[in-house]
């Protein structure tokens, strides 16, 4: 694959997007779904936001993976860091899959969508797919927090200018993009 200083300006637009949604999908899933009781009618209308949330989340993925393989970039900061990236796309799938599995299982696409009216499920936690929900968002939220301590590492400590890759400007066919000199 041919190198660049900084990636796509796709890519860049589809990874602060999905840094945004899949931030507020587990903030919605952690603080607002986890709190309210299965019985509140209103839940409904969360968890309607929350599925089609993880349905759009999905589909950027597979357009910015797509994106990725077929774009140039820049070389990886180091060997973690392409298994972090690749890390994230496999937690994504994986979330929509038991997402969607959980849904299935539990009659959501009837409930929520259709508005059958039939009560939703007294626990989600019956759910094998619900429980792997929640251990794979936990797992993702740790892969989040390492990220941004890695890019701030970079930025702050190594002062190695490795942000601006994620950021919009002029891109250098198989060049980089000097780093700024240390004041």
């Amino acid at each position: 694959m041919k190198t660049a200083s900084r990636y796509h300006p796709l890519l860049v637009t589809l990874h602060w997007l999905l840094a945004a949604l899949i931030l507020a999908a587990l903030a919605v899933g952690f603080f607002l779904l986890a709190s309210m009781d299965n019985s509140e009618p209103r839940k409904i209308v969360v968890l309607r936001w929350h599925v089609a949330g993880g349905m759009l989340i999905l589909a950027l993925m597979i357009v910015r993976f797509v994106v990725r393989l077929s774009t140039a970039r820049p070389a990886p900061a180091n060997r973690l860091a392409s298994v972090v990236h690749y890390g994230f796309y496999v937690l994504v799938v994986l979330m929509a899959g038991t997402g969607f599995a959980t849904a299935l299982a539990a009659g959501l696409p009837e409930i929520v969508f259709a508005g059958s009216g039939a009560p939703l499920p007294k626990s989600f936690a019956a759910y094998p797919t619900w429980v792997a929900h929640f251990w794979l968002a936990t797992l993702l939220a740790g892969f989040i927090v390492l990220h941004v301590g890695a890019a701030l590492h970079h930025q702050l400590v190594q002062r190695d200018g490795l942000l601006r890759r994620m950021g919009f400007g002029r891109r250098i066919p198989g060049g980089t993009t000097p780093a700024r000199p240390v004041p």
